[in-house]
Parts: C-alpha cells; sequence; structure tokens
C-alpha cells in the first residue's frame, strides 16, 4: 500500500502541471508571486498531489471547480514547503460552502455547563476526516495577504498541529529541548494575549487566539505568513519558532 501510494505521488508531482491551474493560483493567491521560482515549482508539485488525493465536495447546492481545489490547494500546500511531508495524512475530503455558514455549537464551559447554539463559521477542521471552509472567504484570504487573516492558512495549520502532536499547538519535536522552547514560547505568547484581549488592547494577532492555544498557533501561523515583518518585531521569539516550524522565513520575501 505505502509502495503504491509513493508511485503514485511520484507520477502525479511529474506531470506536467496545467496552465489553466497556474492562471488561477497567478490570479487568486497572492502569497504565491513572493516565491521564489524553486519554492513556486516545488508548490505546483505539492499541489498535483494534493488535489490527487483529497475529495472536495460542495455544500448548499455549490458545484465545485478546478478554480476552487487550485485556489485552496495552493494556500494549503504553502504551509508545507521545506518540509518533509505525508500531506495531512488525517485529512480526506474538504468540504466548501458558497459563503459563511451556520453550525451547531457545543461547548463545555466551567463547573460542567455546556453552552449550546447556532455559530455563523468561516471554517473549520475535523481532527480526522474533514475540512470545511466558505468559498467567499477563502477567495477574500487569498486575495489580500498583509491583512493577517486567511481561513485555509488558519484551518490547514489545525490539521498539521493535531497530526503532529496533541492538536494544542504543542508539536512533538524530536529533541525535547527544542520542544521545551516551542511550549515554552508558545504559553507565553498565548498569555500574552489573553491579558492584552481582557483589557480590550490592540493587538497583532487576532483576539481568536485567545480562545485557547490550539487557536493561538492556527492564529499565529495566519500572522507569520501575512504580516511577518510586524511579527518579527512585536514577537521575535513566536517569529522564530515559526520560523522553524515551517522552514520559511517570509518577512524575508
Amino acid at each position: 500500500m505505502f509502495g503504491f501510494k509513493k508511485w503514485r505521488r511520484k507520477r502525479l508531482s511529474k506531470a506536467e502541471f496545467p496552465k489553466e491551474w497556474l492562471s488561477i493560483i497567478e490570479r487568486n493567491v497572492g502569497y504565491y508571486n513572493l516565491l521564489s521560482g524553486a519554492d513556486r515549482k516545488e508548490l505546483q508539485r505539492h499541489i498535483q498531489i494534493f488535489i490527487g488525493e483529497k475529495h472536495f465536495e460542495g455544500c448548499r447546492g455549490l458545484k465545485i471547480t478546478d478554480e476552487m481545489r487550485v485556489t485552496i490547494a495552493a494556500q494549503a500546500c504553502i504551509l508545507l514547503l521545506h518540509r518533509k511531508t505525508d500531506y495531512y495524512p488525517g485529512l480526506s475530503s474538504i468540504l466548501v460552502y458558497p459563503q459563511a455558514y451556520v453550525a451547531w455549537r457545543a461547548e463545555h464551559e466551567a463547573a460542567g455547563v455546556v453552552a449550546e447554539g447556532p455559530e455563523v463559521r468561516l471554517g473549520e477542521s475535523w481532527h480526522r476526516g474533514a475540512i470545511v471552509l466558505s468559498w467567499d472567504d477563502v477567495r477574500r484570504g487569498a486575495a489580500d495577504i498583509s491583512d493577517g487573516q486567511n481561513i485555509v492558512f488558519h484551518e490547514f495549520a489545525h490539521q498539521l498541529d493535531s497530526s503532529a502532536g496533541k492538536g494544542d499547538g504543542t508539536e512533538v519535536l524530536r529533541q525535547r529541548s527544542n520542544y521545551i522552547a516551542w511550549a515554552r514560547v508558545l504559553q507565553k505568547d498565548y498569555e500574552k494575549l489573553r491579558r492584552a484581549v481582557g483589557r480590550n488592547q490592540r493587538t497583532l494577532l487576532s483576539g481568536y487566539g485567545a480562545t485557547n492555544p490550539a487557536e493561538f498557533f492556527a492564529v499565529a501561523t495566519e500572522c507569520f505568513f501575512e504580516r511577518p515583518k510586524e511579527m518579527e518585531k512585536l514577537h521575535p521569539e513566536l517569529y522564530n519558532e515559526l520560523k522553524m516550524f515551517y522552514h520559511q522565513d517570509p518577512a524575508r520575501l
């Protein structure tokens, strides 16, 4: 089974990259145009494998198009550049809504209280099986590469987190010393954000990151790729840890 998967990925990555797909990326994914020629070629190989392995499904009557597949895949695969990857192994399906959608929320709060009710969402990531995205917000996030908000980066960061570690932003690293530094920096900046949000202070990182460590990691990933120079200045240790995690340095692009 593993041998077949390896053979299939090699075949997919060696196929000629469709010109129509390239036009979609250049038009829709602003971040792509910042990359070096070598990174663009690597990204194209990743996109071909990703699209070949993942199932896309439209929701609420939406018909899936190549534009949707390629725009989503390109952003998801930006997170995989320069890394040894198994292409989000826990993920099989990407469900796409036309716009923001309503989902039922059930959250356990203090003293065993469960808060339930409808909630408007732009996307969500399930630990095993699927990611859900709003196409309107996918396009908006891909087009503006400097607002610090990108729903694809956010939800696929959750996939990396849950597949590589505990799903709480503390990836299991090979060297214990690296793990300790990673956990210390994330925890410190997470608590800093929580205090700032509690005081209604303006922050570079989205206040949604104060929800829990997993959301903090996803929000930090958005900021790392979209507002890297500001993050490097205001959160230098966090920036450095993410630079090592992603093997990329977007502040230098």
